[in-house]
């Protein structure tokens, strides 16, 4: 860790609040010795659980008092008119007026992202906010925005999606010129609704962007690309799709192992290689998703993460503010705007 980086952490936010986000907390700070920590929610919940976690380094966290809690099934516009001081406002707000590098919280989406967008307003030239999260692949993982922050898509914003996207990725895998496709139904040019069609063509304009043409949803596990790029909907879908298939074949496979006496000592003889394959897919090391696109760094964890998993939405936040993503974005997009209308005027 090469620069100091200060966290916001919305404390009680998510399934398990405090009980997750303060021994989460205790560990990144354990892993990483320039990273400072502000806790945001109820002082006396949050004493507590920090004199149970025996916290060290007294001098690199801190609480800050919030009196409102965001509930998890609670809509966005009653959270951004009627929660001005719940943990969720006041984590962004000290993002907001500089005092910190980062938020992360692991609360309701919708009123994150609206409250996000509120608080910390867009990045000049992009329009929308999209989600960013890694998926496991063949070859390792592999990242898909937008995740479900935009239902219907642009050409132009698929478009900037794959920029924003190819910024994070550089950024935290530290790969020069990530491999980007975009999600259609099949390879051919020729297929796809128009604005997946058109945003292809500005992709392929762009020579900053290294676009590898259409990919279809199977390559999402192939490990072919990078980065997928397609809207909300479709991303959405996609990844729920993919968290059922896996629960569907984790069942199947403990079903046939428990099926009689004989599957269930193959199942101990290849328990080895059973707990192998459960480690490569555990989606607790690919908790953390980018809100990309806003004037600041917000990271969001799965709503019931573990500490594990919090963790992991800590240090994707680290890593995010270690290479400066929001800057990085805002240069990339000015440049490639003035190029499109460089490239309309000729």
């Amino acid at each position: 860790m090469d620069k100091k980086v200060c966290m916001s952490l919305d404390a009680m936010g998510g399934d398990f609040g405090p009980s997750v986000v303060v021994p989460a907390a205790v560990s990144a700070l354990s892993e990483y010795t320039q990273l400072h920590l502000i806790l945001v929610g109820q002082p006396e919940v949050l004493k507590q659980e920090l004199s149970r976690q025996r916290a060290p380094f007294p001098e690199r966290i801190s609480i800050h008092p919030a009196t409102e809690v965001v509930g998890m099934d609670e809509s966005p516009s009653k959270a951004l008119r009627n929660k001005k001081d719940s943990s969720m406002r006041i984590a962004l707000d000290l993002v907001k007026r500089g005092q910190c590098d980062v938020m992360v919280s692991a609360g309701n989406t919708g009123a994150l992202m609206a409250t996000a967008r509120f608080v910390l307003k867009m990045l000049p030239g992009v329009d929308r906010p999209a989600i960013i999260s890694a998926l496991p692949t063949m070859r390792g993982h592999t990242y898909v925005l937008d995740l479900g922050a935009n239902s219907d898509c642009t050409a132009e914003q698929l478009y900037q999606f794959a920029v924003m996207g190819s910024v994070m990725v550089h950024a935290v895998d530290h790969i020069p010129r990530p491999r980007v496709g975009l999600l259609n139904i099949g390879v051919e040019e020729i297929k796809g609704v128009e604005s997946v069609k058109h945003a292809a063509r500005l992709l392929q304009a762009d020579d900053a962007i290294n676009y590898c043409g259409f990919v279809e949803g199977n390559d999402i596990y192939s490990g072919k690309v990078d980065l997928v790029v397609c809207d909300g909907f479709v991303g959405n879908v996609a990844l729920k799709t993919s968290e059922g298939l896996a629960h569907m074949l984790s069942e199947f496979i403990r079903q046939e192992y428990g099926r009689n006496p004989f599957t269930k000592l193959a199942g101990l003889i290849s328990l080895p290689v059973l707990k192998a394959i459960k480690r490569r897919m555990d989606p607790r090391l690919y908790n953390g998703a980018s809100l990309l696109g806003l004037q600041g760094i917000v990271i969001k964890s799965h709503g019931g993460a573990d500490e594990l998993a919090f963790a992991n939405a800590i240090r994707l936040g680290v890593n995010a503010a270690q290479m400066s993503v929001p800057d990085r974005i805002a240069h990339l997009v000015g440049s490639a705007l003035q190029g499109q209308a460089h490239g309309g005027e000729q």
